[in-house]
């Protein structure tokens, strides 16, 4: 189990590697940022020669994955990602339940139960198959 997925999805072109090239640059805002913005394209990022680095133009779940990927003469691959400012907040939200565990440990309370002990890993388990899977 991985703790921020990621998937690699290889591909073959339908046309040529530069017909492909400028469908994907007609298709993509050049940005520097890899934030979401109001724009026609799909896509936001940078395409430099055949290799690319795209993030979906959507508001919302949009900037939450980054597609790295490269063309080749009649294929390509795309590896999809979580950006890693959502990462490092996610890691947050991970370490929610394992702060509020020790924080019940370290009080003086006479009333700790054991069921806390399987809670915790539960509440770890429902962030990253629910919670990461609905937006990933």
């Amino acid at each position: 189990m991985k703790i921020f997925p990621s998937s690699i999805y290889e591909f073959k072109l339908n046309d040529s590697k530069e017909k492909t090239l400028e469908r994907l640059k007609r298709r993509t805002e050049t940005s520097e940022k890899s934030i979401s913005i109001f724009v026609d394209k799909s896509f936001t990022g940078n395409i430099n020669q055949n290799k690319f680095q795209l993030f979906l133009s959507n508001i919302g779940g949009g900037s939450f994955c980054k597609l790295t990927g490269f063309l080749d003469d009649s294929e390509g691959e795309v590896l999809v990602e979580i950006k890693r400012n959502f990462k490092m907040l996610l890691c947050v939200l991970y370490f929610l339940p394992i702060l509020g565990l020790i924080i019940e440990l370290v009080s003086n309370s006479k009333a700790f139960h054991l069921i806390l002990l399987l809670v915790c890993p539960l509440q770890i388990l429902a962030i990253r198959f629910i919670f990461i899977g609905i937006f990933f």
